[in-house]
Order: structure tokens, then sequence, then C-alpha cells
């Protein structure tokens, strides 16, 4: 139960640090309290009398709820003042129902609450009202809910005539729907009170949450905080977002045995404080909707139980590196130059990227204490009402902060983006492509091993199988690399217009594999490959990956000055060189010979250095290696795409300086 006290000290630091809500953001819910989507606004007066009613339309409000009406997925469980129809409306059986009505049990709770010490004058205005037993007649009369000729609910809207507003908010199902589904919350205008909606106004909920800690629940010894207290018997649910059934703890063992354990009594395996569980599920909940990765059901967040800003681990380098919020001069007191006096890794072969990141890491090591908890927590549910957790770490600052810049740095390679330009004088917003070197997100992993159209279930295995490289450290998978690969090589597989996505999953392959090399187990294969050309490196994958680049380049030049536009030979083998080189080479060299001549008469020069370059790399292949039928291993990615992006960065500085064809 480590990370439920972790949770819990969580609510508690965040709670002293009263933190600011930004724009779009829940704020952390007090105990006794859950999120719920409403529906109805009904304003009253003071003393309980019915004023006008309103449809709130995508609205989310915190209301006040019990033990079990925070984790009911079906039965009776009254919220204790904001509630369904079903619940709140006296007369809503006589309009004709669909399901079973709860009024009277509502009624009694609310009842109770008002006769107690911690009663509230809006409260108890709310409970004049509904012993009236006109909500229903009231919504009606105020065209909120409809009725068809013989008074009776609809269940669908049938008319010619405008759609009612509350007809489009409600959930459907097979079409139909039950207006008393429709949760209704409670406006009480009195006098110059400025707090008129209740859900808003912080006196209510201190009200029941100090009137729901004399509920009488059974006591015993919390195991998170050793003291007796108040025990939880039904752990809230709601954690991912407010439709969510599933519970982290749960256990029916009395009736329909849901599950049997080994022990006797649910409380002999977890007995945990009422308080606690509604701090700690209260703080999860905070945390995934503030800082949270979601997949689907699949949630991820990482953070530090004190509250401090932490690097998120599933973001990639280029997000947060371009947007730097350290001074990155200042943190090591050196003059190195800034990002963008550096931004050439063809250049330094990654240097200036390695020191950046480095002292990005180091900002936040600054910020945090060398004893900082930091808690990264995945879960997941298989069953809508049942949920686990996948995985569960709590690190130190320098081993969190280490393993990260290490998977930044070890699986970094040139990606591709795309940039928004501030210059727009256009109706269509002009981009520009760039290839910074940064490390792949999960989720582009996912889509580069798998295709675009990955379904969520693969796609949440890969992140799983993702996190332990992130976080602790281990070896790729050598099958989600191959897939990568196998992906890149396969050019012909991308249509004419989705030719930028190739380039991205190149870009992402070269990375991993680079990223495998590095931490591969056995140390014979490892190796350090730089972020640029390595032209002192003959290995045979290597160069027949320049080979290759240097062929489209020819071909891709010819095509260009006679204004025709289609694949060239390479990138339509380029699935087949991969795995008969030297037999797909001798195809492409022939079918390069035309080009060749094209490109005699229009650029000489050009077509002589690309030839003096090709001497050069076939002169450094051993006869056995260069004739062997072998197939490439990802390496060859590596050389191809150094390769290009040599070549391209060559012909942006000529055509910068020159408008000569064949100056080179």
């Amino acid at each position: 139960m480590s990370w439920m006290e972790k949770l819990y000290q969580t609510y508690e630091m965040a709670m002293a640090l009263d933190l600011p809500i930004e724009a779009g953001q829940q704020p952390l819910m007090p105990t006794s309290h859950t999120l719920q989507n409403t529906h109805i606004n009904i304003v009253i007066d003071g003393e309980g009398n019915f004023k006008k009613a309103s449809v709130l339309e995508k609205t989310q409000i915190i209301l006040p709820a019990t033990e079990k009406s925070a984790s009911r997925s079906s039965g009776e469980a009254p919220h204790p003042l904001a509630d369904k129809l079903q619940y709140v409306a006296e007369d809503y059986a006589s309009f004709g129902g669909k399901k079973k009505a709860y009024f009277e049990g509502y009624k009694k709770q609310l009842q109770a609450w008002c006769a107690s010490e911690y009663s509230h004058r809006k409260v108890a205005a709310v409970y004049n009202y509904i012993k009236k037993g006109t909500v229903i007649n009231d919504l009606i009369t105020s065209h909120i809910v409809f009725v068809d000729t013989d008074n009776v609910l609809l269940t669908q809207w049938l008319s010619d005539i405008e759609t009612p507003a509350l007809f489009k908010v409600l959930p459907k199902e097979k079409g139909l729907l039950d207006q008393g589904s429709a949760l209704v919350c409670w406006t009480v205008e009195m006098g110059v009170d400025p707090n008129v909606n209740t859900w808003k106004d912080a006196s209510i909920q201190a009200s029941w949450i100090a009137y729901d800690t004399l509920d009488g629940s059974e006591t015993g010894l919390c195991y998170i905080t050793g003291q007796q207290q108040s025990l939880s018997t039904n752990h809230p649910a709601k954690v991912r977002h407010s439709g969510d059934k599933a519970k982290l703890i749960s256990s029916n063992d009395t009736s329909g045995y849901t599950y049997r354990g080994k022990f006797l009594d649910d409380k002999q395996a977890s007995a945990i404080g009422f308080d606690v569980s509604q701090k700690a599920h209260n703080a999860l909940r905070w945390l995934i909707t503030r800082q949270g990765f979601r997949n689907g059901d699949q949630a991820y967040v990482t953070w530090a139980v004190s509250g401090k800003t932490i690097p998120e681990p599933l973001a990639d380098a280029w997000s947060f590196l371009e947007t730097d919020e350290f001074n990155l001069e200042e943190i090591e007191g050196s003059n190195t130059p800034s990002p963008e006096a550096s931004l050439n890794h063809a250049i330094d072969l990654g240097q200036s990227y390695a020191q950046q990141l480095k002292k990005y890491m180091a900002g936040y090591a600054a910020e945090l204490s060398p004893n900082e908890q930091i808690i990264i927590m995945g879960i997941d549910s298989a069953t809508p009402g049942r949920m686990g957790i996948i995985y569960y770490r709590e690190l130190f600052r320098d081993d969190f902060l280490s393993r990260l810049e290490s998977w930044h740095k070890e699986f970094s390679w040139s990606q591709r983006h795309t940039i928004q330009l501030e210059d727009n004088t256009g109706k269509k917003p002009k981009t520009k492509v760039i290839w910074p070197i940064s490390s792949p997100v999960p989720k582009d992993i996912a889509t580069a091993a798998y295709g675009d159209n990955v379904n969520d279930s693969l796609k949440k295995k890969v992140i799983e199988r993702l996190i332990p490289c992130i976080i602790d450290g281990q070896p790729f998978p050598l099958d989600l690399l191959i897939s990568c690969v196998r992906k890149a090589t396969n050019r012909v597989g991308y249509a004419s217009d989705a030719q930028w996505l190739w380039e991205k999953n190149l870009g992402i392959a070269c990375a991993l594999y680079k990223g495998y090399s590095h931490r591969h187990p056995t140390l014979t294969q490892r190796r350090e490959y730089a972020m640029a050309l390595e032209e002192n490196y003959h290995s045979r994958d290597y160069l027949y990956g320049r080979l290759l680049a240097i062929a489209e380049r020819i071909e891709d030049v010819a095509l260009s000055i006679s204004g025709e536009n289609r694949s060239t030979t390479a990138a339509r083998l380029m699935q087949r060189f991969a795995d008969r080189p030297f037999e797909t080479w001798r195809t492409i060299e022939l079918a390069l010979q035309p080009y060749m001549q094209r490109l005699r008469v229009t650029r000489a020069g050009f077509l002589t250095n690309q030839l003096k370059e090709l001497d050069v790399i076939l002169a450094l292949f051993k006869h056995d290696e260069f004739s062997s039928k072998q197939a490439l291993s990802g390496e060859f990615l590596l050389a191809y795409h150094c390769q290009r992006q040599k070549l391209r960065t060559k012909l942006e500085t000529i055509d910068e300086t020159t408008s000569q064809g064949d100056t080179e």
C-alpha cells in the first residue's frame, strides 16, 4: 500500500501549498465529495419556492457524496444534495418514469443532514422545496423536461420542432434516453449572498464534511497512518474521469462472490481509514487530470510528493527543450552558447544537444532536494468495475533524472517536425519542416511499429513495454525494433501524399536502433553511433545505406530537372534492397544510367562529385562482404538517413549562395 501512503502525503502537501488553479484544470477535491456531470440547474429562493430552471451543457460540478454514493454503479445510493431526477423528484413515478424512484431515500438523508448540528440554510431551502413533490411538474412548466399526451416522460424527440436542450446533452442508448437520469444541481438566492450556486459554496462543503464524519462507520487500525479511525468500506471510483466506474480497491465476498480471497474478512487484507482513502483517491484523480498521460483507459502519472514540478517522462526531448523554462547558463555559471547558436548537430555530432539536455536536467535538480520522492504510477482496467496498478516506481531525484536523461540521450536522432511560421500573410498558414535532434514519444513509436491505424489495445501494450525502458533503463524490445525497421524500409507502403509520415517513421527507427545498440546486453554488439554521417566507419550495412542515399539523390535531381514527379528506383526497391542488397544494388545501378546521361548535360559538376563519392564508398567494402547475401540490419537506415541529411544540407547551402545548378 505504498502508493496509497504517497498519494495521501501528496494530498496533504498540495492542500498546504494552495497551488493556483490554471484555466481548464480541476481543483483538488475536498473529501466526501465527487465529480459529476450536471444537466439541470433549478433556482429557488431561501424559503424553498421555485423560481426558474435551465439546462447546463458540458458542465461538471463537485457535489457532496456519501462513501456509498461516490462509488455507486447500480442500486440505491443517493447523493446528499445534487442528484438525478429519479432521486430528487417525488413526482417522477407519477409521470411514467422508466427507472425506479429513490425519492424517499434521498429525502430521508437530506432531512437527517438538515436536522443535525451541521445544518446549512441553503440545504434546508432545498429540502423545503423537494418535499413539496413538484419538481417534474415545475420543469415541465418551464419547458425543461417534456411529456407526451398521456403525461408520460418522453424517451425520444420525434417532433419537427427544434430538439430541446436537455435531449441534446443526455446520453442515449439505442436511440432512447431517460429524462430521469438528468442530474439536478441547486441555486439558492438568498439576500445579497454572492455564492448562490450551492456547488461553489465552500461553507456547504465544510458543513457536509463535518456531518459525514459522524456517520458511525466501524473504527479500526488504519494500515496507512497506523492510527485508530473510521475505516472505509466503499472506496471511491471515478478516478480517471467522471464516468469511470472502476475501483482500485474493492471487495465483494459476502454476496455474489465476485472475489474469493484467502482472508475471512476484507479488513484482514486491507484496512484503510475513510479520510485516508478519500484523500488518496482525490489526489490521484487530481494528478491524472492535471499532469497525467492518457491512452484510452490507460493512465500514467508522475509527480513529486512535495508538489514541485518535474519533467514528464513520456514527452519527447524537443517538446521541452524548445520551450526551456530554465536559464541554462545561470545554472552552472558557464558561458556555453545558447541553444539557438548550436542547432547544427551535423557539425558537433549531437554534442550541443547532449549539453543542453544535461543542463535541462540540472535545472530540475537545482529545484529538487536530493531526497525528493518521485512517483511514477500507471493504472488500467480490464473490466468496467476493476482497475489495477500496471506500473509503480518510487525514485529519488538523482535516479529519476539520470535515467530520464539516459533515455533522451541514447534514443535521440534527427526527428521530423513541422512548425508554423509567424509571418503568415496568406489565408493558409505557412509551415516549415525542421529536423531537431530529439527522442521519439511512445505513442509515435507504436504508430511507427504497427501502422497509422494501430488499435488502442496494441498501443497500450507498447507503452507498457516502453515505460521500463524509460524509467528503469532496461534494453529496448527487439521485436518492437524489428517492426519499426521493417516499416521504415517499406517505403512503397506509404502513399505519395504520406511521404512525410515515412520520413517521420524513418527518424524514429534510427533513434530506436541507436538506443538499442547502446543498451544491447551483449557487450560485443554495443556501439555508440554519432548523430551525423560517420565517413570513417566501414561496416558493410553502414556503407550500403550510404550507397542507397546517393543513388536516390542522383535520380531525384535528374527527375527534378525534367519536371517529373514520381518516386525513384531506390525508393521503390528499398525493402528489397534491405533483404538482398548485392542483387538489388546492381538493379539500381543499371536504372541510374539514363539519368546520369541526362545530368552530364545539365549538372555535370554535381554528377562528378556524386560518382566520386560512390567510388570512395565502394572501395571501402571488403569483397566477400559486398557480395554477401545476408540481409541488412537496421544500421543501414542510420547511414541512409545521415547521408540524405548531408546531401540535403549541402543542396540548401548551394541554393542560398548561388543560383548556378552545377556549382559543386
